[in-house]
């Protein structure tokens, strides 16, 4: 079937023309990809390989930070060592998400062998779905490189990372990814045999319940199995925490939640309850109630009560676990005042001094990011109730009411 036009209605075909539609529009979305990969590649040349530029192919393409590193790893390789890769994309063949775990399973070879393996898998890859060119790749890297299997095993052990990955609803998960084989399979035998051991014990809970709880448990310091003290800011309007309303709140870091975990989270045993002023009009944060405290104290509590999270668009870490800098480096003229202050990760902490990034912070708090390549981006920091609309003010009709203008006329003659 030709390639797709705009005017085609779907609901006009039959079912082998759908099937021949969708396979189409999923060949020209890879042609469109590799493009995409090469353009991202000759920004990374314009650069220098300079590290800001993950964060704005972030901005640029609305993603995550790590998928933008993802792509641009992915299109350095395919427009260098992966040619017949980028090729099978360009012929429709191959998907964007198919190339980058092409790109991932060869990232450990040596360019001359990374070509050979391109070559290898030229015929390998087309029709297979990404699972399984990760394993066809992976095969054809280790058949092409045997003695480095250990070197590669020592490359993925040493990039072994703790991931937060926050999800609807009140949930989030934390998963420790690429550790040790022989540790991660030995935590996993001690959480299941102590949530096997709760279960026998007359828990009501289910197995993989216990064990998601005994393993939160064992990372905040329990002994697993018992509640455990942890660090959460939490914004909740007074209202809503004496169930006078049901208005959703706030889990800094993971966003909103319903009012009734909200109650729960707060209805703590070592729960800590502050009070914070805001702007009736605009839900801003004005002061934080408080007795006493020294003043740099008080502003970076002030600053990430504000903030919440990392001030970047996108990035959502947590404002406890940030930096605190100036939007104008001090020895330009900033100044150590909440009006200059902002939350950054330690990572966009270092992207702000990359050449070519300016960052203003206005008085409202709102934060404006200017790229090298001009493109600007805006974050203010999100009020904690929505504003108050000023009334409109008393109808007209009153101020010209007959009676009251002959009232206002004699309390005048006998005044």
């Amino acid at each position: 079937m030709a390639s797709p036009k705009e005017n085609v209605d779907p609901r006009t075909l039959d079912d082998k023309e759908c099937v021949d539609l969708a396979q189409a529009v999923s060949a020209d979305i890879a042609r469109l990809e590799a493009i995409r990969f090469r353009a991202i590649a000759q920004l990374d040349r314009h650069r220098g390989g300079a590290p800001s530029v993950v964060q704005e192919v972030a901005f640029a393409l609305s993603v995550m930070d790590s998928h933008a590193g993802a792509l641009l790893s992915a299109a350095k390789a395919l427009t260098t060592r992966l040619p017949r890769t980028l090729g099978l994309m360009d012929r429709g063949l191959l998907s964007g998400a198919g190339a980058m775990k092409v790109a991932a399973a060869t990232a450990w070879l040596s360019d001359e062998n990374a070509r050979a393996a391109d070559a290898l898998l030229e015929d390998r890859l087309e029709g297979k779905n990404t699972r399984q060119i990760r394993r066809t790749a992976n095969s054809a890297a280790a058949a092409v490189d045997r003695e480095g299997a250990s070197r590669r095993t020592e490359r993925n052990r040493a990039g072994r990372r703790l991931k937060l990955r926050h999800g609807d609803t009140g949930v989030a998960s934390v998963e420790v990814e690429d550790g040790p084989v022989e540790k991660v399979t030995a935590a996993y035998t001690r959480i299941d045999r102590e949530a096997r051991a709760l279960k026998a014990g007359g828990e009501t809970r289910t197995l993989d319940q216990l064990r998601a709880d005994v393993a939160l448990d064992l990372l905040l310091g329990g002994q697993g199995g018992a509640g455990e003290r942890s660090e959460v800011f939490l914004y909740m309007d007074l209202a809503t925490y004496l169930g006078l309303n049901d208005d959703s709140a706030e889990l800094a870091g993971h966003g909103h939640i319903p009012a009734s975990l909200a109650r729960e989270i707060a209805s703590g045993a070592d729960t800590v309850l502050r009070r914070i002023i805001t702007d009736p009009l605009s839900g801003q944060v004005l002061d934080l109630g408080r007795e006493r405290y020294r003043p740099t104290a008080g502003q970076a509590e002030f600053v990430r009560v504000r903030d919440r999270e990392c001030r970047r668009p996108g990035c959502h870490r947590v404002a406890q676990a940030c930096d605190l800098d100036h939007s104008v480096p001090w020895q330009f003229g900033g100044h150590t005042d909440v009006a200059d202050l902002a939350a950054f990760c330690r990572r966009d902490h270092r992207l702000k001094d990359e050449p070519g990034w300016i960052y203003t912070l206005g008085p409202d708090g709102t934060l404006t990011i200017t790229t090298p390549t001009g493109q600007s981006y805006c974050s203010t920091p999100p009020p904690l109730h929505e504003p108050v609309r000023r009334r409109p003010r008393s109808s007209s009709r009153h101020r010209t009411d007959p009676r009251r203008k002959r009232q206002r006329a004699r309390s005048r003659r006998k005044a």
